[in-house]
């Protein structure tokens, strides 16, 4: 029942709250095509705090989204299934393998992916490796990005998840797109998990710094969500 509960509380809450905010998307070197939300098919990261305004953001996108096998990771899948994702079970400490497969078949198919990089347990705003052992079996460049939001409910959790306040604005930036070469050795992987570890710090801190600004000329807002 408790499950239940949980899944319907936030699913709900994201279908009152998100449709009110005042989205905008900034990108560090620019998509292609020029109006692409998501380009596709590449491998995301993101924090995940950055869960609830990103839900909505990427809704009905067939996003597959590497979740927990922990009670956690079920009610996150059992909303983002409501909301038109993927969830594809597994972590770094279980299943881990089997859902770096799974993920694997999705782009092949040519659809993105996403990984919460600091989850389910943290510690917070550190990620750990799967886009870029995906991104070497697959043959297909990772990127990251962060979701700010300027008014927000920010729970005392491990991640500090943030629950946007109806009519807040929301920034979205995206870092440029990483490619692991498929015979990289131990050395370059660790290189570029330093590099994605970077750009997700990049993201951050230039989103959090900006989302105020969200609706002048520099950060227009999107179309109605």
């Amino acid at each position: 029942m408790s499950l239940w509960l949980i899944t319907w509380a936030n699913y709900l809450a994201i279908r009152l709250i998100c449709p009110t905010l005042r989205y905008s998307i900034s990108w560090e070197e620019p998509p292609s095509p020029p109006d692409a939300i998501f380009e596709k098919p590449v491998i995301y990261a993101f924090w995940h705090r950055a869960v609830f305004p990103s839900a909505w953001m990427w809704r009905n996108s067939g996003i597959a989204v590497m979740v927990s096998r922990s009670f956690d990771g079920e009610y996150i899948a059992r909303i983002i299934e409501k909301l038109g994702f993927v969830a594809v079970r597994g972590s770094s400490s279980r299943g881990g393998g089997a859902a770096l497969l799974g993920l694997k078949s999705h782009l092949e198919k040519g659809l993105p992916v996403a990984f919460t990089i600091d989850g389910p347990r943290g510690p917070k705003y550190v990620a750990k490796p799967g886009p870029v052992l995906l991104s070497r079996a697959a043959a297909l460049p990772m990127a990251a990005f962060y979701v700010a939001i300027d008014e927000a409910w920010v729970l005392n959790t491990w991640d500090r998840f943030v629950i946007p306040k109806p009519f807040s604005k929301a920034l979205v930036r995206v870092s440029p797109k990483m490619r692991v070469p498929p015979d990289a050795d131990d050395g370059q992987i660790a290189d570029f998990h330093r590099q994605l570890q970077s750009a997700l710090e990049r993201v951050t801190i230039f989103a959090e710094a900006s989302v105020a600004r969200v609706g002048s000329p520099e950060f227009p807002v999107l179309g109605k969500n």
